[in-house]
């Protein structure tokens, strides 16, 4: 059974950076599609970014429209990590960020993951 554990959220001033990590363990992940999602208070969790390797250095990225040119996903199959680059962050980024994990092929849908980390907090100040 694979468990996803994030971590690196915090609270960050309008125009901040935070990188968050979603490390995995119990087995490899590099075969997985990785997704990251949020979910702000009274809100629905909602699609981020995903990233699915295919071998070799090809990777295919996915990003919600809201965070297009401001957050990266990337991941280290060696260290068994995804990653979050978040730049430029905004007061409407506040929200708790999740990895999840999913076979198959890059979904933007929620119920489409299978694995999910317990969650971390990300606050932007305005």
């Amino acid at each position: 059974q694979v468990q996803l554990v994030e971590s690196g959220g915090g609270l960050v001033q309008t125009g901040g950076s935070l990188r968050l990590s979603c490390a995995a363990s119990g087995r490899t992940i590099s075969s997985y599609v990785m997704g990251w999602f949020r979910q702000a208070p009274g809100k629905e969790r909602e699609f981020v970014a995903a990233i699915k390797w295919s071998g070799g250095s090809i990777y295919y990225t996915n990003y919600a429209d809201s965070v297009k040119g401001r957050f990266t996903i990337s991941r280290d199959n060696a260290k068994n990590t995804v990653y979050l680059q978040m730049n430029s962050l905004k007061p409407e980024d506040t929200a708790v960020y999740y990895c999840a994990a999913r076979s198959g092929e890059i979904s933007t849908l929620r119920e489409r993951y299978d694995l999910w980390g317990q969650g971390t907090q990300v606050t932007v100040s305005s």
